[in-house]
């Protein structure tokens, strides 16, 4: 877990990378593949990525906050860790589902109501976005801040 303002913000570029990975993936397999092109993917991808690391910034220290109220052996960095992701998901994915819903109406419309469509989103999303955080992204994202972030930690100790 990042223990500085650095380490947060390469553990967040971390997360967004590849949570925007998987849920782009996801969703346009739900809407089709037919429909997109590499190039409109990739422009799609760079815009979500910004989206998602911007919104990250004002959701992490309320989830944060709300992780750190809730009642559980806050001894163990595990229980933590998975306080974080109920706190977090759900919130980046009411939030980044307003912006997917707004994406899909402008690329391929919406039938219905805009409320029932959002919902529906919503209960799509937080199905994958959980569990990849629990199991892909949040396990790699850590792994990837040690392997980045413990060199020049220990360099910095050496030249005191």
């Amino acid at each position: 877990m990042p223990s500085n303002k650095k380490e947060g913000i390469m553990y967040g570029l971390f997360m967004c990378f590849g949570m925007v990975l998987i849920m782009s993936f996801y969703n346009t397999a739900l809407h089709g593949f037919s429909t997109i092109t590499v190039w409109s993917a990739m422009i799609q991808f760079v815009i979500t990525f910004i989206v998602a690391f911007i919104v990250e910034g004002f959701v992490e220290p309320r989830a944060r906050k709300l992780a750190l109220s809730l009642p559980y052996d806050k001894s163990k960095e595990i229980n933590f860790i998975v306080a974080m992701a109920f706190c977090m998901v759900p919130m980046m994915v009411l939030i980044m589902s307003v912006y997917g819903l707004a994406l899909s109406s402008l690329l391929v419309g919406i039938e219905g109501s805009i409320f029932i469509a959002y919902l529906k989103t919503v209960g799509l999303n937080v199905i994958v976005a959980l569990p990849s955080q629990l199991l892909i992204v949040g396990p790699i994202s850590r792994r990837l801040l040690a392997k980045y972030s413990k060199p020049s930690s220990r360099k910095q100790e050496l030249n005191v």
